[in-house]
């Protein structure tokens, strides 16, 4: 009996990488807001004539339609939706990161809606506000991204022990011990005041808006105990982003 095609249609998704397949076609790895990440064909996609070209672009919002049962579905569609322009400079590589992330972190069809509106979001961010906010939508996106698959221990306790944050002490988030008591050599902590308001902004109705606001006061612990951690979880010493970014302000 044959196997049934499997038809996706009007699909909300971003590029997050492109490879060379052949001479005129493409595989694509896409965030889908309702499929997840998956793999695509983008047949003829090199040609000059190819409707696929302006389209297939990173860090902007599309809608595709794609079909099939293998590993590597068929690209039937894609259409720009409108809205901001592509980010440049510092904001293009933070958006390159963010795609990263999400190439070592999510697993193939698993879908996180919440995460790929999170994702939106931060991306509009990128287009329009540079700077501290751009900072900070970044921090909530990786803070987001651990909660969704599943990384992120709770921020109201001690991980360890369960015990309650004191409000007055500070703690650290570290790669094995999750949220602990911090050490006099730890130079980044957060008091316990601050880890139960971003666990409050993380549960409420509208958590990219409610963490963003919260995390603008606290940038850099933010940014180095999420660093450390990210960067345990994807097995790496420094993602390639964030070497390709130190490398660029060193010039």
């Amino acid at each position: 009996m044959a196997a049934v095609l499997k038809r996706i249609s009007d699909e909300p998704a971003y590029v997050l990488h492109r490879y060379d397949w052949s001479e005129s076609s493409l595989i694509l790895e896409v965030f889908t807001r309702h499929q997840g990440r998956i793999a695509l064909v983008a047949k003829g996609a090199k040609k000059p004539s190819s409707s696929f070209r302006p389209v297939l672009l990173p860090l902007q919002a599309i809608q595709v339609a794609y079909g099939g049962d293998a590993d590597i579905r068929t690209l039937k569609s894609a259409e720009w939706v409108g809205g901001h322009v592509m980010p440049t400079g510092d904001a293009l590589l933070s958006g390159y990161y963010l795609n990263e992330l999400l190439l070592k972190l999510l697993a193939r069809e698993d879908p996180h809606p919440q995460l790929f509106d999170a994702y939106a979001a931060t991306v509009r961010v990128m287009a329009t506000e540079p700077g501290e906010l751009l900072q900070a939508s970044l921090r909530v996106f990786e803070l987001l991204l651990l909660r969704e698959i599943g990384l992120l221990p709770s921020l109201n306790c001690q991980t360890l022990t369960m015990a309650d944050l004191d409000e007055t002490r500070d703690y650290c988030l570290v790669p094995e011990g999750g949220l602990r008591l911090a050490h006099r050599d730890d130079r980044h902590a957060l008091n316990g005041a601050q880890w139960l308001s971003l666990q409050n902004a993380l549960d409420g109705i509208t958590p990219f808006t409610d963490t963003l606001r919260l995390s603008l006061d606290m940038l850099t612990p933010l940014r180095t105990q999420l660093r450390t951690l990210l960067n345990y979880h994807c097995g790496v010493g420094t993602l390639k982003t964030r070497q390709m970014m130190i490398d660029i302000q060193s010039l």
